[in-house]
């Protein structure tokens, strides 16, 4: 199958190429606009009571219309505002007011909008009932952000915009400024990494070239799956998408070129060197990128919108990635022939590369020695696995943007809670309407709730029968303590209060966050497991073997621990921080376990070949490991600094998935496939490749050449 796919890319070339282009080209112009959500706390599971409590609120308090945007007053050297300040601040709320912008029913200040301390004034923008465009509050909310800053010229007072809408559009800018950079600082990465790796200038740039092809074509087709299914991204899937799509286009691209570059140096032509390196990695290529995808797809399992939300996007990527490196890659190849490796001429002598020679002594020499060097320093890193502490304020968004400045402004003069109150819906059975008393008394159990700060008279629906509480608490909406106590002590106790008769729903920004990280451990135990054995099962049905692949799941499964552990043991241990996004492990597992199966494919599959030509078992590993060691460090060293690109964005929550997946990876490539994995296919013998034997059967290329 391989070998048909790589004649056809390699004899017709300029088809192959002109699809691709006619392909890109017509997504890019024709396929449907497609933007993010900007917040993950939309993917609350729809059966939790957060999400129950939402469409309560929706449906009974229409007219208690939530602010689409909250105006932060500040005096500039951060004392209490003067009466000059506050008329300033009416003299602005007035005019926002007055100017009657698209989508915007008023603004509403005052006295009552005025901290307790004096250090901060609010004005609350309200949208028209409705549903009015996401898009016109978006640019009224720019539009009044610059009427503000005009009139406060010259004034002691700064003002900036926080809530749902300005967040939405910080996002928005954010997200295209930090694809913008990442974007940049990807293919300047993989451009030089590949210019040190072959010294040619044209390797150098073509296979960047031809992934940002692939690269449209993914794009548009997830736009087009978008606007068929629905389903919404999360703000930071678009900036792993450039990782996914050049980090790992550019792993199967070396893939291909190691491989045509041996076929060339065995002295075979160009062409025929090219349709047998395609027919050779193609198996591997394509059990790699399907680790990788049923891995991805396993995520539309999750009931987090957050999780469930980048599977699709990332499979259709990588499944777009794997038919460019088997189609569209041998085909530009194909046009160049050897001048690709111009000005260098490695291509057509072979060069003995003494490093990788080196390792495969040491693997095969002193398996039984490396593999528990190997497994204790990874179990010690795992190690502080155990200690990962979720971070409910770790976001995709930077501190720097005017949504979070405006937003800690604000908490400078309010007390935490205020911001983002609980909220507690208390609803009669049957027609009855809870009495004034009843009402009064169930309000005083939840302010003797410990850790709640203050609780609202109750606002009545308009048939009396439901009421509702804004609850607000002692700490920070986003705090670790805020979502334990709205989903602990402060849920439980509204529901233990109750009056006889009533039935209570708990909701807010807190409660949410608490359903969420109930959801997120409910999605890890159906998500991992699913994940791991369609791994295990494509893994089967490649090495032709049960035993391979269950060891080689153990060794990636300990290399995702070791890699959260040493990302816990650096963010928590030694910078301090309260703790780590809640999704990160999701994220990292997923990457780990693919990314580095697709290494020790790699790595095993060449020891197949090996070993299907009679080469003895410990002989058989040295070659694989001399062989495959230049692949998988040039292409690992590559994908881990394309993730380390992540932690240029200023965003706290790619920061970490940056450095974890780029740990991940280096562990996985350099412990895994290139010293554990090999050791220990020598220390298991023939029963390695139980039940097939101890020769597995290889696809013969058809041309008579031998492995190593």
């Amino acid at each position: 199958m391989f070998r048909l796919v790589g004649r056809v890319a390699v004899h017709r070339p300029w088809l192959v190429i002109a699809v691709w282009l006619i392909a890109a080209a017509g997504l890019t112009l024709w396929a449907p606009d497609h933007t993010p959500s900007a917040s993950a706390f939309a993917f609350v599971p729809s059966h939790s009571e957060s999400a129950r409590a939402d469409r309560l609120h929706q449906r009974v308090f229409p007219a208690q219309r939530r602010p689409m945007a909250i105006v932060v007053f500040r005096r500039a050297d951060g004392g209490r505002l003067t009466r000059t300040d506050l008329r300033d601040v009416a003299t602005v709320t007035g005019h926002l007011r007055d100017r009657k912008r698209p989508g915007v029913a008023t603004v509403e200040g005052g006295p009552h909008s005025v901290s307790p301390n004096g250090k901060v004034a609010l004005a609350h923008v309200f949208p028209v009932a409705g549903d009015p465009p996401g898009g016109q509050l978006r640019a009224s909310v720019r539009a009044m952000r610059e009427d503000t800053a005009e009139l406060l010229r010259g004034s002691e007072v700064r003002a900036g915009m926080t809530g749902s809408v300005p967040g939405d559009l910080d996002s928005r800018d954010s997200s295209s400024e930090r694809d913008a950079l990442v974007m940049k600082a990807t293919l300047v990465l993989v451009v030089v990494s590949l210019l040190v790796v072959f010294r040619s200038p044209l390797i150098a740039l073509l296979p960047v070239a031809v992934i940002a092809v692939a690269y449209a074509v993914a794009v548009g087709l997830i736009a087009v799956m978008s606007a068929v299914t629905g389903m919404e991204a999360d703000v930071f899937v678009s900036a792993i998408l450039i990782i996914v799509l050049f980090g790992i286009g550019t792993d199967y691209v070396l893939f291909l070129l190691f491989r045509y570059r041996e076929e060339l140096r065995s002295g075979k032509p160009s062409r025929t060197a090219l349709v047998d390196a395609v027919a050779r990695v193609g198996e591997t290529i394509a059990s790699a990128a399907s680790v990788v995808i049923v891995a991805f797809l396993a995520l539309l399992l999750a009931t987090v919108g957050t999780l469930r939300s980048m599977g699709p996007p990332l499979a259709l990527a990588v499944a777009v990635t794997l038919v460019a490196a088997l189609t569209l890659v041998p085909a530009v190849f194909s046009v160049l022939g050897t001048t690709v490796f111009w000005p260098s001429r490695t291509w057509s002598h072979r060069r003995p590369d003494r490093s990788a020679q080196r390792v495969g002594r040491l693997v095969s020499f002193r398996p039984a020695l490396l593999t528990g060097v190997c497994t204790a320093l990874l179990t010690v890193m795992a190690l502080n696995a155990s200690g990962f502490t979720a971070n409910f304020a770790t976001t995709a968004l930077p501190d720097t943007i005017e949504y979070m400045r405006a937003l800690k402004d604000m908490e400078r003069g309010f007390s935490a809670g205020q911001s983002d109150p609980v909220q507690v819906y208390l609803t009669a059975e049957g027609r009855s309407r809870p009495s004034a008393a009843i009402l009064a008394a169930y309000r005083n159990r939840l302010a003797g709730i410990r850790g709640v700060g203050a609780v609202s008279t109750p606002l009545p629906s308009p048939d009396g029968r439901i009421a509702l509480y804004e609850v607000s608490l002692v700490h920070r909406p986003l705090e670790r303590a805020a979502v334990e106590l709205a989903g602990g002590p402060l849920r439980a106790g509204a529901h233990r209060y109750a009056p006889r008769g009533t039935t209570v729903l708990v909701g807010g920004r807190s409660a949410e966050l608490a359903d969420m990280r109930t959801a997120v451990a409910h999605d890890y135990k159906v998500v991992f497991p699913v994940a791991a054995l369609a791994i295990t099962v494509i893994l089967a049905l490649l090495l032709r073997s049960l035993v391979t692949p269950l060891y080689l799941m153990l060794s990636v499964a300990l290399g995702f621990v070791a890699a959260l552990g040493t990302v816990v043991w650096f963010y928590q241990d030694v910078q301090g921080q309260p703790g780590l996004s809640l999704v990160l492990p999701a994220v990292l597992y997923l990457f780990v376990v693919t990314l580095g199966t697709d290494y020790n494919i790699l790595m095993v599959t060449r020891l197949r070949e090996e070993m299907a030509n009679g080469v003895p078992p410990r002989q058989a590993v040295r070659a694989a490991v001399t062989r495959s060691v230049p692949t998988i460090a040039a292409a690992a060293l590559i994908l881990a600094g394309t993730f380390g690109v992540l932690m240029l964005t200023g965003s706290l929550l790619l920061e970490q998935m940056g450095m974890a997946l780029a740990t991940g990876i280096l562990i996985t490539a350099f412990a895994l496939a290139t010293l554990l994995v090999p050791a220990t296919m020598i220390l298991l013998g023939r029963w390695a490749w139980w039940p097939a034997g101890t020769r597995p059967a290889v696809q013969d290329s058809g041309d008579g050449s031998q492995p190593a």
